[in-house]
């Protein structure tokens, strides 16, 4: 499975039905394996600890997880990205 950041996206918006979803490749050219940077803005991360949105990003990537090496996320619920911006 080839991943790529426009996959993740895709991936994360369609799911998730993401407001905002940015996925950064941080792989480096010397690494073989894969390594992403995420951030997720969802309103089905109401009312979710910080582990049961990620433990919804998971799932939703679930696959492609087995790939990457290195995977760090932020999800946010619409509110919090208005005042992060």
């Amino acid at each position: 499975m080839e991943l790529s950041a426009e996959y993740l996206m895709e991936k994360l918006q369609r799911d998730l039905t993401a407001e905002h979803v940015a996925v950064e490749d941080t792989t480096t050219r010397s690494r073989c394996a894969c390594s992403f940077r995420v951030l997720a803005v969802s309103a089905k991360f109401e009312r979710k600890s910080l582990l049961q949105r990620h433990r919804l990003v998971n799932a939703c990537l679930a696959e492609g997880l087995l790939h990457i090496n290195t995977f760090e996320q932020k999800t946010l619920i619409p509110e919090q990205w208005a005042r992060e911006r």
